[in-house]
């Protein structure tokens, strides 16, 4: 049976910026053309968070789409394919890559999709000293609120490198995933569709990569197709639920519980037993 989630308990190694008055203007062109480049327009102050939604995952179909490395050029097409399906989604995202797309962050969260943190620049954590973790997170929290005005809540290690030291010292829950279609190592769509549908089941974290055009391209099968098996695409705090995340935990899945199935009675007249 999978765990859905592991606690880390031994130190072994789990691989599996302000402006002035004269350059106001300045900087008030560049978010313009930020907004421009991401294929978004740049509002003029922060949309609220909308409502969370009333899923319970214990009781209903749900598979958690998750997309790291981003935010980067193919994004806002992602962002389009998830709007039009009425589906959410949780981007893990590199710090260094959000000043350059802020428009996209802001509309990550004004569309009800959740953010995580993915370090700055995509190290391999458990060789840098806890100081240097903490950085890496501290200033990827600090341009994810810069850019949307929201704290990442949970982080994904680069690699899916993490130790002790590293789950210490980043101070949130950790999350990981229990499919991973390795998107990354091939530009090819139909594989991605197929092992997408495939392998994708009640519960599962999937990984995928929105910096990969082929990527993207290949979102509005695998979302539709999920749906038609009756999947409800979630955010990973969704897929939770009540089970609050916790930091110090490492989640790949939700285990569901099976729900018990209760015999008919006999009809009426007919033998109780065989």
């Amino acid at each position: 049976m999978r765990k859905r989630n592991v606690a880390v308990v031994a130190a072994g190694v789990l691989l599996l910026a302000g402006c002035g008055g004269a350059e106001r203007p300045r900087a008030e062109q560049a978010g313009r053309n930020a907004a421009l480049r991401d294929g978004t327009s740049a509002p003029a102050s922060r949309s609220p968070r909308p409502a969370p939604r009333e899923i319970d995952c214990a009781r209903v179909k749900c598979v958690a789409l998750t997309f790291d490395d981003g935010p980067g050029p193919h994004t806002p097409e992602l962002l389009d394919t998830l709007r039009a399906a009425g589906a959410r989604a949780t981007f893990f995202v590199q710090g260094l890559h959000v000043p350059e797309h802020p428009a996209v962050v802001r509309r990550m969260v004004r569309e009800g999709h959740e953010i995580g943190n993915h370090t700055w620049n995509h190290p391999n954590l458990t060789t840098l000293s806890p100081g240097e973790i903490r950085s890496q997170i501290e200033r990827t929290q600090r341009a994810v609120k810069d850019a949307a005005g929201v704290v990442p809540a949970m982080m994904r290690p680069p690699y899916r490198a993490i130790d002790a030291q590293v789950i210490d010292a980043v101070g949130m829950p950790v999350i990981l995933w229990s499919v991973d279609p390795q998107d990354w190592r091939r530009d090819d769509v139909a594989r991605n569709v197929k092992i997408g549908l495939r392998d994708s089941g009640r519960g599962d974290i999937v990984l995928y990569h929105d910096v990969h055009a082929t990527t993207v391209r290949a979102m509005p099968k695998i979302v539709s197709g999920l749906q038609k098996q009756g999947f409800t695409l979630v955010t990973v705090s969704e897929l939770f639920g009540d089970e609050r995340l916790k930091a110090g935990e490492v989640y790949t899945e939700r285990e569901i519980e099976p729900t018990p199935v209760r015999a008919s009675p006999p009809p009426s007249g007919s033998p109780a037993g065989p």
